[in-house]
């Protein structure tokens, strides 16, 4: 009897043995991609992140100095376990993580800090892996494809890798390669998440975090589908061929499939790169005036900022369809082979958002509103858009600004540093309102919201926060759309003239406010900038 069990604990333990060798050496199994161990690591983080927040603050009086500097310990603590959770479960979890690190005015600085670094940690796929998944959807080995293919990725996400490769004909072309777990797992990771935010709910009433779950839900099966991908990006290169300033990359269908994606290869470097820009000597043939009248020295990140702006002013309010994740990877800059000047290249293209036609002209009411410093507008379109009685709350986080700024006019004066402190501090102090309020807004605001905030992080990384410039922009842009909408609704030829002479002449006053403002900042001859004011009411 013995002897049986000896014979049969020393099987056991060389089928132990093999299998984890088996599981070691074997690149397509990692112990990781088991629902099990995944599942698991998750309910772990969670209920330890909850169990901090329950018993740290509890012997603390609310509010008090001692209680907030507890408050952002705990926060970076969950923060970095939240981090680590995403990191080793990898794909939606490290696509959701980056979607919280973007947004900088909405959540606490110790998570949006902490979470920036997953957009620099996405897993890789092996070689192999990305052999079997081009030999699977092309039917073809990637030497009978290409005549060279880069085994270094360009670049790594959450979902997928770029690869540079040469076709037989001479093209160049960037290859976009899915993950080859990521479809299977997606829809198991959300329905996991979906449970974990309901059973913290249940601890903390007060955070709403569903639509966030809400969201990837929706997203994600659109994001794993390249082929909806290659889709917007020809939409979006037809709706913005005007722009000349603008490159999105051609499609090559012929070899595309929903998990593989060839793109014209565009070189170029990050948008927030300065030392690519200056190493290039990227020409951008405009000068931006400093406040004492002088050449700036980032003239040409200044003219790169704005151009970005003008680009997804075009997007939100004049066309209703958004690029919704401009993140510095997404967006490179690079000197036009041809005219030398200044081109942004807009990457990935696989998450966008169809704005209706109601919330569409809401919006442009609303920031026309904040722009020209009309309050009671303010207010209503604010509660149009689904703010309620925290309307106030909802401009801060719309635009970043105090709400004493926005009260002045957010185009009267720069941010500070002490209001950029002050905003990020009451991301902190207001949580529950902000969480509150993002699970009552349209759907689609949420990723507008995001999409404002990354936007912010690149101007933050140039160095040129919103000016009085990019919002006059952004008001041309509003003028147009609303104009439009107007002379779509009519059918008299008169009316459509007068709604064209009209939105003539609010464009001129625009242009004549832009001359005020560089007259001003040169400090020309106060006579004419009084005369001109006295000519020029406020536009609207």
């Amino acid at each position: 009897m013995a002897r049986k069990a000896l014979k049969l604990a020393s099987w056991t333990g060389m089928a132990l043995a093999a299998s984890g060798f088996f599981l070691y050496s074997n690149k397509y199994l990692d112990p990781n991609d088991f629902g099990a161990v995944r599942v698991g690591r998750a309910v772990a983080t969670t209920a330890v992140i909850s169990y901090d927040y329950l018993t740290s603050l509890r012997s603390v009086p609310y509010g008090s100095e001692e209680y907030l500097q507890l408050l952002s310990k705990v926060h970076l603590r969950s923060a970095r376990r939240l981090c680590e959770l995403c990191c080793a479960n990898r794909g939606t979890f490290i696509k959701v993580g980056q979607h919280l690190g973007a947004l900088d005015y909405l959540l606490p600085e110790e998570y949006t800090s902490t979470l920036k670094v997953l957009h620099s940690q996405a897993p890789q796929s092996s070689m192999q892996e990305v052999r079997r998944v081009i030999r699977e959807d092309l039917g073809k080995e990637i030497h009978d494809l290409f005549m060279s293919f880069d085994d270094t990725p360009l670049g790594a996400a959450s979902l997928a890798q770029v690869h540079k490769a040469v076709l037989h004909d001479g093209r160049t072309v960037a290859v976009k390669v899915q993950h080859p777990k990521v479809q299977a797992q997606s829809s198991k990771d959300i329905l996991l998440m979906e449970v974990l935010v309901l059973a913290v709910k249940q601890l903390f009433p007060e955070f709403e975090f569903m639509w966030l779950v809400d969201e990837a839900k929706k997203n994600l099966p659109l994001e794993l589908d390249f082929l909806n991908e290659g889709r917007n990006a020809e939409r979006v290169a037809q709706m913005l061929k005007h722009i000349d300033f603008l490159k999105v990359p051609r499609i090559y269908w012929e070899l595309s499939t929903k998990r593989v994606l060839l793109m014209e290869f565009v070189d170029g470097g990050q948008v927030n790169d300065r030392d690519y820009m200056e190493k290039n000597k990227i020409d951008v043939n405009e000068v931006r005036l400093s406040s004492h009248g002088c050449c700036a020295r980032d003239a040409h990140r200044g003219q790169i900022s704005r151009h970005l702006g003008k680009i997804y002013s075009e997007m939100i309010f004049v066309n209703g369809f958004v690029h919704c994740d401009p993140h510095p990877g997404n967006v490179l800059v690079r000197k036009h082979p041809g005219t030398g000047r200044a081109e942004i290249v807009l990457l990935d293209h696989g998450l966008y958002q169809v704005l209706t036609e109601e919330f569409r002209l809401d919006y442009c009411h609303l920031w026309q509103s904040l722009i020209w410093t009309d309050m009671e507008r303010v207010k209503k379109y604010s509660q149009r858009l689904g703010a309620g009685d925290l309307y106030p709350l909802f401009a801060c986080m719309l635009t970043a600004r105090s709400w004493d700024s926005v009260n002045r006019g957010i185009s009267q004066a720069p941010v500070t540093a002490t209001e950029d402190s002050e905003i990020r501090n009451n991301a902190a102090n207001y949580l529950p309102e902000i969480s509150q309020l993002l699970n009552h807004v349209p759907r689609q605001m949420l990723l507008i919201f995001k999409t404002n905030d990354l936007l912010r992080g690149i101007e933050a990384a140039l160095g040129t926060r919103a000016s009085a410039s990019s919002f006059l922009n952004m008001s041309r842009c509003c003028i147009r759309a609303l104009a439009t909408h107007k002379k779509k609704s009519t059918c008299s030829s008169f009316r459509r003239a007068q709604i064209s002479f009209s939105e003539a002449f609010n464009l001129w006053q625009i242009n004549l406010h832009e001359l005020i403002l560089r007259v001003k900042g040169l400090k020309l001859a106060s006579w004419i900038l009084a005369f001109l004011c006295w000519l020029l009411p406020t536009p609207y």
